[in-house]
């Protein structure tokens, strides 16, 4: 792929991406198909936009970046204005109930987007039929984690998709290479919520309070986070069949929600 590859901004954690076969694995990850309605977060130099487009895909571009809003309009002004779309816009700030409903993200995204982004599309009301983001790989690896390395994000994450990782992809093979490599990750909204009847705000007040201080046992953490005596806190893991010694990492979800479902309401904040 011969493309021209626009100076990068070191303030907007730009890393351009141009290798065909990591292009294609993103496609792929995302089960791009024709009539596919896509929103593509940072198109940068149009590389990906370019494979989703060939694919078949409608995109929907929202670039921060003033400055490649017209490089971009230019780039792809042959195609028809219903398949391609460019905004300049704060992904941040992006309103995504306007969204198609069973639209799909995908993006090379900056990686210090990478947490907040996923919690906007995990509590929009009108969520992603699927995300694919190519991440830095420890994220991508500490998202998709197991109990004993669980973290808050992973939780969040795991809560609201069926979560993978998909292919790496080294760092020299961006423009210019970032410090570290990066890897494919996989949001998939499950046919169904993770459980049912679960008060998501009072789950993950806990899991919140859990993670405050991650390297304390789940007794102090929780103590802490929620303000409760000691005793009461203690009482409410032991109810939730935990040890009041464990760690916060290394809790599954479903032990997240027995310990939610102990805790006595109101609580003071």
């Amino acid at each position: 792929m011969n493309d021209y590859l626009p100076p990068t901004k070191k303030q907007l954690g730009q890393h351009w991406l141009s290798d065909e076969d990591a292009l294609e694995a993103m496609c792929t990850a995302a089960h791009v198909n024709s009539g596919d309605v896509v929103v593509e977060i940072g198109p940068g130099a149009g590389t990906l936009t370019q494979k989703l487009l060939d694919h078949g895909a409608e995109v929907w571009a929202v670039e921060f970046d003033e400055s490649l809003i017209r490089p971009l309009q230019k780039r792809f002004s042959s195609h028809d204005s219903t398949q391609f779309h460019v905004q300049q816009a704060d992904i941040r700030t992006y309103d995504w109930s306007n969204a198609s409903p069973g639209y799909k993200v995908v993006a090379n995204i900056p990686y210090y987007l990478t947490s907040h982004l996923i919690r906007v599309i995990s509590e929009t009301s009108n969520p992603p039929a699927v995300a694919v983001l190519l991440v830095q790989k420890e994220v991508a690896q500490r998202v998709a984690a197991k109990p004993g390395d669980m973290s808050l994000l992973s939780v969040v994450a795991q809560y609201y998709w069926q979560v993978s990782t998909a292919e790496e992809v080294p760092a020299r093979l961006f423009t210019p290479p970032p410090k570290v490599d990066s890897q494919i990750l996989v949001l998939k909204k499950p046919s169904s919520p993770q459980f049912e009847n679960t008060d998501t705000k009072q789950f993950f007040r806990v899991v919140k309070a859990g993670f405050a201080a991650r390297r304390k046992t789940l007794l102090n953490s929780l103590a802490g986070g929620l303000r409760m005596e000691k005793p009461a806190c203690e009482a409410m893991i032991i109810a939730a069949g935990l040890e009041p010694t464990v760690r916060p990492q290394e809790l599954t979800l479903q032990q997240w929600k027995q310990l939610a479902e102990q805790l006595p309401s109101p609580v003071s904040n």
